[in-house]
Parts: C-alpha cells; structure tokens; sequence
C-alpha cells in the first residue's frame, strides 16, 4: 500500500477483499471485520487498523490511526486477518481467514526548504587567474525523498559580480581579478531543492584577492597605431615596471626602434638625393658618378638596380662585371687635392649574409668602391676608397710623380653590419675627415705604402672595381681607352648617391641634415625627467637608453618616450620594437629577470596630396606677329598652383603639420603634344635668371621642358609664368598644343594635366600672298576646296586649293548656311504675308511667332579673324551704313569689316554668329 505524509488512508494494490465460502446466509457468509496484527518491526499493529466497508463483499479498508510522517519511517509492514460473523448476532462460532502481509510505503512531501550548512563562505585566491573553483557552498533538506531531499541548483543573488556558481555549489571567477581595482569581493548565494523550494536563510560568500606579483612591465601594448601628420605619439603611455617589493639601485632599459627595411635605414625625406643637398644647403658642385641611366649619362645603363621605398636610385654591384666607368669629360671637372666624396652603402647586395671572419690562409682582397686618377694642377692625383672586411681604406697618392702614397684605415662595424649607412669623406689632404651616418670616425692606423712604381698621370675613374695591373692602382702607359686590363678589387653590394664635390669640405651640419632621419624615437619633455634619470639616444634615432635607480621616476619616463616623423607624408609600413630591461639588486642572488618584449609600431597609409594646376585657359589665341617678336608669348601668365589634402588633419600638438604650410615642388614639365618642336622655325624659353638663382636644374629640349628641384609652389609659379613660345618670322602656323604637369616628393604624386592649345591669328594678305605660301608650307596649314560666294562678294581666291585655316573655313562656311537659312525664312515669311493679304509690316510681325527679324543686322565682311570667334570684340563702326557695305564689290571693302550676323532675340539681347 502506499499512503501520502501527512494522510492516514492506505491504496492498497491489490484492494483489501475477503470472501467467504458459506452459503449467502445472514452472519455465516459475511465479513465481520479484519484484525490486525504485528509485522516484524512489532509497531504496525498500534499505527494502522482495517474497516470493514461491506459485509456481503468483504471490501476493507486500511488506514492509520494517525497520520504519518516520512521522515520517522518510511515504510512500514505488518499482517491482516479477516473473520466473519458467526452464527447469530452475538458471532457465536466466528471463522477467521488465514493472514495476508501488508506493505506500506509513505509517499514524502515538499514540506522543508534547504538550509545551508554555513551561513558565511570565505575564500582567497592571488590576481590575474581564472580558477575553476574557488569556494564550495553546500545546502541540505530534510525532506525524506529524493525528489524533495535533493539541491537541484545554486543561485548568486548579487548582480553584476565576475563570480559564477554550478549545480554543485562550486564558485569560480569570470575574469581576472585585480586587487588594485578591488580587493575584497561580497556577495550572496542561494539555494533550490528539486520541488521549488528556495532555502529560507541565504549564504554570504566572501572573496578575498591576493596580490599577485610577478615582476616586469604592466601595461605594455604590442600593437601602436601612427597616423603621418601626428607628430610625436607617446609608444608607451600606460606601461610600467613591477619589481615585487624587490629592493633596486639600477634599472636599464633600451628601446629599439627597427627601421632597416624602410628605404636606406629610416624614414628621410622622398625627394632625389640632389634635391637633399639643396634643401640641406649643402655646397653646389657636386657631380653625381651613378646617374640615373639617360643618353647624356650612360655610363650606369649596364647596372643592375633595386626598387627603393625612398624613392632613390639604388645599384646593386656583383663584385664582377658590374663597373661603372665615368667618363672623362666628367672626371675632368674633378680636379684638384680638396674634395668630399659622399655615398650610401650597404654591404652584400639583395641577399645580404653578414661578413664572416677570415682567416689569414682564406684572405680576400679588397673590394673597391671608388678608383681615380684627377688632375692636380700640373700634376695628378690618385685616391682609392676600398672595403676589407671590417675596415675601410683611403689609399691616397698626393703626386703621382713625386709623393708616396699613404693609406688611412678605419675599424668599423657598420661597414660589415649589411645595413644601409651613409659615408661622407672630406679629404683636404693631410687631413682627411669621415662620417659614418653623421658621426665622426678618427683613422685607427695611417702608415706610408713605401716606394711603389707611379702609376701613368691619366685621368680615370672607375665604380665598383679599379683597373688591373701589375700591380694594384698602377695605370700602364701602354694602355689605351678601348682596352682595359682586367678589373680588380671588385665591389660586392649596393650603392646609392654616389657624388663628389671638389672643393672645400662639407660642414659638419650639412652632413648631419643629409643623413637626419625624419622618424624616430624621441624623449618627450626633458624638464620631465626626475633626479639620477639619464636618457640617451643614438645619431639615427633607432636607439633610446633609459638608466635610473627609483622605479616612480623610471615608470614615468617610460611614458615619455615618443614615436615622432616629420614627414607629412610618411612611408607607411610596419616598423618592430623591442624593449629589454637590465635590473641591479643589492642583493645579486634574488635579482629579477625580465623578458625581452616585442611589439611593432604600424605606420598608417597618408593622404595622398591633390596638386591642382589651374588659372589657363584652354585656349590661348594671339596675332602672329607677338608669337615672332624676340621674347615670344608666354603661355601660362596667370597660372596657380594650389596643393592641399583631402581633408585636414588636425593637429593641436604640431601646427607644423597643418594644411596652411605650403608644400614643396621637385619638377615641372612642359611638353608640346603632337610633333616635337621644330628648332628650325619655334622654340620654348625660360627666365633663366629665375631658374639659376633658385638653384634649379633645367633640361630644354625639342620634346620637353623639364625643371627640377625642391622649391617651394610661389617659386615654381614664377617660373612656369616665365615660360615664352617664340615662332621664326614667316612660319605659317596656326595652332599649337602643350601640356603641363607638376610632381611632388619626387614624382609620388602628381598634379593633373593642364592642356593649353595655342593659336596664331593670320591676316589674309599675309595667306594668300604667293610668296608666304611657299615659305610657309607646313602639316598644319590645311588646303580649302571651298571658293563659295558670301551674298555678292566673291572671296578673293583665286586659286582653286588656297591655303585656309581650318578655323576660319568653318566659321564660314557657318556663316554661309546660317544666311542661306535665312533667306529662305525669308522668302517664306513674305509669300505667307502675301496669302493673308496683311498690308502692314506690324501685323506681320504680329503674325509671325516664329521669327523676328526686326533687330537682324548682316554685315559681311570676308576678312573676319579668328580673334572674334574667341570672344574679342569686334570693331562695331559703320553699323549705320551696313546695307551700303553689303552691296559693295570685295575690291572695295577694308580690313576694318567684319562678317557679322546680328540677332535681337525676344529679350532684348543681341547674339552674334
């Protein structure tokens, strides 16, 4: 049976019946009643008893005296025995039946809540983890019943805290915790058994965070963003240094900024070597030995060369067959005993392996950068600038004739580090001074070479390699121009700007301002710096060395380094960093050790400047006699050239960088398009005073017109104004087309094409005259099969293929139909006058809402220019007597007629065709 807590009625399956087998008689056939006897705990006879519901069916009833309680007993058992009446009334001779078992489970109720076994929960766990649990929290029921008994789930009833709780009560953290931000975490937990039932007392939980301390930099950030035209941007703004409490007298740290792939080591200026020198002030004169290949410098066609981010030319040398050999018109321009030779270099070519150490059984000779025999005077000179490993030599020979040569030597790492570094070598013999990328470099050995035959006094130089003899630097006199002895001392690497300049030496600032990186790393403010803070950064800016011994100033001035490029239009890129830290304890055995950190600084894409060239018309129309005058037309009078970006960068740090700075120029061109100039017959020219007093370089040629230089856009409107086209007296010419363009950071950005299309007025005298047409028979003089009649003047034409412009044929030949329409108009505006029988001109005019031609004016004149169809006002005199001049014969009309068609339309307005 099984009966529900708090209930005494008992369903029993099978249902309770006991049956008798005597006849259906009163008392003998039924059942009386049932007893109930004790099971095996001896209990069940107190707790229950049996009813009897009907006699005749001997249906029963168990049930407990009391109700029942699972949680004292669940089950309970015990045996049941049915009787009947008897005989009579008084159950004389009563039957008792044999004994049946009963089982009764009591079935539990909801009636309890969890409780928790602790009404308080503490934990502690270090920052900066996740943990999997935390603390545990444990809630029981009293319920007897699984179902009742049971927890099903746990509930944290604080919002908003980085804690989770399972089904288990097990609690974690969501997120790193952080002791700085909070130390101790508070909040409440409840519970919730299987029938709903939420505990009536809630949990507290309490979580403490331990500071972790593991030492090294908090904050750091891999990833910096750089937009161009920010000026300087702090690398570490948040980053600083946990020692754990560990006492320090000395902390290192070195930030390392790695540029070497962005062109020649850094970030410089985008414009041409040359154009560097300018804006540098170097000192003008310098001949440039690896010139861009062109057929007045082909001595570097045969070189191979590299594409550079900078924008610069860069050779690349084999240590073979790649020779450069300088002409000796050049060479010639190099004489005397003073000069500076400058140059980039970088060691191994493209696929650079660093130089290994050589053995004395392994030796290689010395590779040869630059060999020359100059002029000297009455005598000559020879100098040769090698590499050997990690030395660099100057072998000098004051007189070839005279002096023993002498060799200056230099220890260098950065001439076999295979980067890119600049050199600059100013030989004002005895003295000779280096720069290796701005800094200066004392010779580590000069000694004398001893007596060595004289090479022959001859004017050569070579790049890349020396010419072979007997031996080294000695010129034979038996050879000639065509045949070299072999090369030797081959170069192996790559070279770029290579130039010498004779002459005074170049100043120190000079040459500092030719290598100055535009990028770098930089201290932001000096005055910043705390007391024992020392800051260091090397000549390129690659470099910053942080030294101090309090970790509050030292974290401060960490966030004082800065990012700075004073390019507006950077090289956009990845540019790694790398930050190492050396730390000094006093106590040396528990010193810290710091990781190395890595990240990279990104340089974002600029904006790309719109050069707009503006203020010419596109076309330019004057008389042929200015064209012929000794100072020509200019073509761009009224040019403007306006370069700004697509939209403004704000910059409250560094106005420098703002749209209002003007920009600066490196070349213009002016090309005719079509057919090159004929020198013969037209030429373009150039105030050549602007140009040389800028410093600017020009190359006028029968293609182009093309002026180089970083200058600034006023001086280059000055100069583009300049610009004159002149024709020879009697060229027949009538239109001519030109095109402008300008560049910027060395032809990265261009400006548009400004097209300009130049026309010639003739006079017909000067045409038709048979003497011009011979001298004048040129492609753009265009034969006329036309010799129409213009209202009763025949043009004076007379021959069949006259020479007209094309212009002025169209213009008349316009002018022809438009007055053929117009008589025809006419003559049908009259017949219709004529049908209507209207006599009055007024109710023609009336009439006609198709035309009105009281205002129309004709006056024909056939020696009409090409000037009054650009917009030139047409001479209006004799306009009373214009029906007069219609009806004169061609002979008679002067060159002060004009062919014009005049209209007053309905608003009063008079149009000309």
């Amino acid at each position: 049976g099984i009966v529900m807590e708090n209930d005494n009625t008992v369903l029993l399956n099978p249902p309770l019946f006991a049956l008798d087998k005597d006849a259906p008689l009163h008392y003998a056939g039924e059942i009386c009643g049932f007893r109930v006897h004790n099971g095996p705990s001896g209990s069940g006879s107190v707790q229950f008893e049996a009813v009897v519901l009907d006699r005749s069916t001997g249906e029963g009833l168990v049930r407990s005296k009391e109700p029942l309680d699972c949680e004292s007993q669940r089950e309970h058992s015990f045996t049941i025995q049915a009787y009947d009446c008897g005989e009579g009334p008084d159950g004389v001779n009563s039957k008792k039946s044999h004994k049946a078992t009963v089982h009764v489970r009591v079935n539990d109720v909801n009636e309890f809540s969890p409780v928790f076994v602790e009404r308080r929960y503490e934990a502690s766990v270090p920052e900066g983890r996740l943990f999997d649990r935390i603390v545990r929290v444990e809630a029981l029921d009293a319920d007897c019943s699984p179902q009742y008994s049971q927890i099903c789930f746990y509930d944290i009833i604080t919002p908003n805290v980085p804690f989770a709780i399972d089904n288990d009560g097990n609690i974690k953290n969501t997120e790193p915790l952080d002791s700085k931000h909070q130390r101790v975490h508070t909040f409440w937990v409840t519970a919730f058994d299987c029938g709903k039932n939420r505990a009536q007392a809630d949990a507290q939980v309490v979580v403490t965070v331990k500071p972790s301390c593991k030492p090294g930099w908090m904050g750091w950030t891999k990833r910096v963003e750089y937009t161009p035209g920010s000026g300087s941007i702090p690398l570490f703004p948040s980053l600083h240094l946990e020692t754990c409490e560990e006492t320090v007298w000395n902390i290192q740290a070195t930030v390392e900024l790695q540029t070497g792939h962005i062109g020649k080591g850094c970030d410089r200026d985008s414009y041409s070597d040359r154009s560097v020198r300018r804006l540098c002030g170097a000192v003008r004169g310098e001949v440039d030995l690896l010139p861009p290949p062109s057929p007045a410098a082909n001595w570097t066609a045969a070189l191979p060369t590299l594409p550079s981010s900078d924008s610069s030319l860069v050779f690349s040398f084999n240590g073979s067959n790649h020779v450069a050999v300088v002409p000796d018109s050049v060479v010639s321009a190099l004489s005397g005993d003073h000069f500076t030779l400058q140059l980039w270099m970088r060691r191994g070519g493209a696929n650079i392996q660093p130089a290994t150490t050589q053995t004395r059984g392994n030796r290689k000779e010395e590779e040869t950068i630059v060999c020359s025999t100059v002029r000297n005077d009455d005598s000559f000179s020879h100098y040769s600038l090698s590499v050997h490993g990690c030395r660099l030599s100057l072998f000098y020979w004051p007189d070839v004739s005279a002096a023993r040569p002498v060799k200056f030597l230099w220890k260098l790492e950065q001439v076999c580090d295979s980067e890119w570094h600049h050199l600059s070598l100013s030989v004002q013999f005895p003295s000779v001074t280096l720069y290796v990328d701005g800094v200066t470099f004392d010779p580590a050995l000069i000694h004398d070479n001893g007596a060595i035959p004289n090479p022959a006094p001859r004017q050569r130089m070579f790049i890349g390699a020396c010419w072979g003899t007997t031996l080294k630097f000695m010129l034979h006199e038996s050879t000639t121009d065509t045949h070299f002895p072999p090369y030797v001392g081959g170069y192996h690497g790559l070279l770029s700007g290579v130039t010498v300049r004779p002459g005074s030496v170049e100043p120190h600032s000079v040459v500092e301002c030719l290598y100055a990186c535009r990028e770098g790393l930089d201290f932001g403010d000096l005055e910043t710096l705390g007391s024992g803070m020392k800051v260091h950064v090397n000549p390129s800016q690659s470099v910053l060395v942080l030294e101090g011994d309090d970790i509050e100033s030292f974290n401060r001035a960490v966030q004082q380094v800065t990012y700075r490029n004073s390019l507006r239009f950077a090289t956009p890129g990845v540019r790694p960093l790398k930050l190492t830290t050396s730390l000094r304890c006093f106590n040396e055995e528990s010193c810290l050790s710091l990781k190395q950190l890595e990240g990279y600084l990104v340089v974002l894409q600029p904006d790309a400047p719109q050069i707009s060239l503006s203020g010419v018309g596109p076309h330019l129309a004057r008389p042929a006699p200015e064209f012929e005058g000794p100072r020509g037309v200019p073509l761009f009078p009224e040019l403007r050239i306006v370069c700004s970006l697509s939209h403004a960068i704000n910059t409250a740090a560094q106005a420098l960088m703002s749209d209002a700075v003007a920009h600066t120029l490196d070349g213009c061109e002016v090309q005719p398009l079509g057919e090159e100039l004929n020198p013969e017959r037209e030429e373009l020219l150039v105030d050549m005073d602007v140009v040389r007093e800028r410093g600017l370089e020009i190359i006028n040629t029968t293609a182009y017109i093309a002026i180089t230089g970083a200058e600034s856009i006023s001086v280059y409107e000055d100069v583009l104004r300049s610009v004159r086209y002149r024709l020879a007296k009697g060229s027949a010419r009538f239109e001519r087309r030109f095109r402008l363009s300008c560049s910027e950071m060395n032809g990265r950005y261009t400006s548009n094409e400004l097209t300009l299309e130049v026309n010639f007025l003739h006079s017909l005298d000067s045409l038709y005259h048979p003497s011009h047409l011979l001298a004048s028979q040129q492609q753009f003089l265009h034969p006329s099969h036309h010799a129409g009649e213009l209202s009763g003047h025949t043009l004076p034409n007379p021959h069949r293929n006259s020479v007209v412009p094309g212009a002025a044929t169209v213009i008349i030949m316009v002018c022809v139909g438009f007055l053929v329409v117009m008589v025809i108009l006419g003559v049908f505006r009259i017949r219709s006058i004529h049908r209507r029988g209207e006599g009055s001109r007024g109710g023609a005019k009336e009439g006609s809402s198709q035309w009105d031609d009281s205002a129309l004016t004709i006056i024909v004149n056939p020696m009409e220019s090409y000037e009054s169809r650009m917009g030139i006002s047409a001479d209006t005199e004799g306009e009373g007597e214009e029906d007069e001049e219609v009806a004169e014969s061609p002979d008679d009309a002067s060159d002060d007629q004009r062919i014009i068609i005049k209209k007053e339309g309905r608003d009063g307005n008079a149009r000309r065709y």
